[in-house]
């Protein structure tokens, strides 16, 4: 050995093992949208709630989700992804604890939707940091795969495990178990996730209950069309009110030096095409898993372990097509290549359940839809999450990564409200038996958004480009505090 010469140990590689853990963190994310719709007949017997707002145990969580969302990814871009990561998992697990216990409907939306605000500061500090460690192209490309398959197969694992949790242990385990995944994830991401100091933006918390309170608006006027019919008070009122704070929300941002939303970002139109993908996509998905779930249960009065086990072939259906097919693919074809057919794929799914009845079997009819619509969603994800965060400058990788959850979070809040008021309106308006009649009003829904997904088809093909770089120079006023 050369004298002076200095051997210094080789330098442990946590990235990979980073990415686990953030996989598993975003896990809970999604799997927490679903993991409830299973339990819901059960939870809906125990409560006494009525069906016209079984939807609101759902959107409680999507909505509050999504409205903070571009808060929580402009305070991950300032305190930092991991400092953001960890804040939001103890929040989940408080609130997690206190859905549990809910002793009324009341307390267990609020337990929700306090969920769905606490995972608003997780979600995009979890891409944030995908985003931020894997810069090469190939490993990119895989770990946006892991993400894109843990993203888009979550909402059905979340069915599974629902479905076993609820019949096992009860419908409240099904929220008490994210109480023990959250420590898992804090104990483990403090191990292999660097820290980072995070960059001097300004987090405008007025933006951010603007833009709340303006989804709110708009969903709680869909669900409530379901009880009131689309021209009541009930469904105008909230309606035009939260149409009004969104155009408060986005006159704010263009008078603003540095915004919530850098209306930059958006200003690409491949990016803002992928932003609009993404959300269409899961109209239709979380609308079906809402529907189906009581499907089996009600209508062929089957266990919550066999209505979670059937939403499996799903799961696998969208984790082979988003990491075996969409990752290996990003790089070599266009985005809307994968994206157009994705969704056509996935309409034609929801097509078949149109033809559902009470007597439909599940190997004609809804295992096929099932299978269509994840090998569908699968090539969705993971392309269109990679246009809407690439061309991004670090300082607003959080709040692009942001966007692209609340797109998502926006599709399944306003998906489901307003699918459930489609199939409760169906179902009151047919005449027969009232078995029937709820079958009727479910294949009514999916219907509905089958239409959705093929439209977005055409929004794709028009318009998804690969996202151009953000101009910094333009935007660096709107960036620094």
């Amino acid at each position: 050995m050369a004298t002076g010469s200095v051997q210094t140990p080789a330098r442990t590689d946590h990235r990979w093992a980073g990415l686990g853990v953030i996989a598993l963190a975003q896990l809970m994310v999604a799997l927490d949208a679903t993991i409830v719709n299973v339990a819901l007949p059960t939870a809906q017997r125990t409560l006494g709630f009525d069906d016209a707002h079984r939807s609101y145990i759902v959107t409680a969580y999507t909505l509050s989700f999504a409205g903070l969302l571009l808060l929580g990814g402009k305070t991950s871009d300032r305190i930092g992804r991991r400092r953001a990561l960890t804040f939001g998992l103890i929040g989940f697990a408080a609130s997690s604890a206190l859905a549990g216990a809910a002793p009324t409907f009341e307390v267990l939306v609020a337990g929700r939707a306090l969920q769905g605000a606490s995972a608003a500061f997780m979600a995009p500090a979890a891409l944030a940091l995908i985003a931020s460690t894997f810069t090469e192209p190939r490993e990119r490309g895989k770990a946006f795969g892991v993400f894109g398959a843990v993203a888009s197969s979550g909402a059905v694992v979340g069915l599974l495990l629902g479905g076993v949790l609820t019949e096992y242990a009860g419908w409240r385990w099904c929220l008490y178990v994210n109480v023990i995944v959250a420590l898992i994830v804090i104990v483990a991401g403090r191990r292999v996730l660097s820290a980072d100091d995070g960059f001097p933006v300004r987090v405008d918390v007025i933006s951010g209950l603007l833009g709340t309170a303006g989804l709110a608006g708009l969903v709680l006027g869909a669900s409530e069309a379901a009880a009131h019919g689309w021209e009541s008070a009930a469904v105008l009122v909230p309606g035009l009110v939260g149409l009004g704070m969104i155009a408060g929300f986005l006159v704010r941002q263009r008078a603003l030096a540095a915004p919530l939303l850098p209306l930059a970002v958006l200003a690409d139109r491949g990016r803002a095409t992928a932003y609009v993908a993404t959300a269409i996509s899961v109209v239709g998905t979380f609308g079906m898993f809402l529907m189906l779930t009581y499907h089996f249960q009600v209508a062929l009065g089957w266990s919550p372990v066999r209505t979670g086990l059937a939403f499996l072939p799903m799961s696998l259906a969208v984790a082979g097509s988003s990491y075996g097919l969409a990752s290996r693919l990003m790089d070599r074809v266009a985005p809307r290549a994968l994206v157009a057919p994705g969704l056509l794929l996935a309409a034609a799914g929801l097509g078949l359940l149109t033809q559902l009845t009470p007597t439909s079997g599940y190997l004609t009819v809804i295992l096929p839809a099932e299978v269509l619509v994840g090998l569908g969603i699968g090539c969705v994800f993971t392309p269109s999450i990679g246009v809407a965060t690439s061309g991004v400058d670090p300082r607003q990788a959080g709040i692009a990564a942001a966007i692209a959850n609340t797109a998502m979070q926006i599709g399944s809040s306003v998906g489901t409200a307003v699918l459930n008021t489609v199939a409760v309106s169906a179902t009151r308006d047919f005449e027969g038996a009232p078995i029937a009649a709820l079958v009727h009003g479910f294949a009514t829904a999916t219907g509905g958004a089958a239409v959705a997904l093929v439209v977005g088809a055409a929004l794709v093909v028009a318009f998804l480009r690969p996202a151009a770089p953000v101009d910094s120079a333009r935007t660096t006023s709107q960036k620094l505090a």
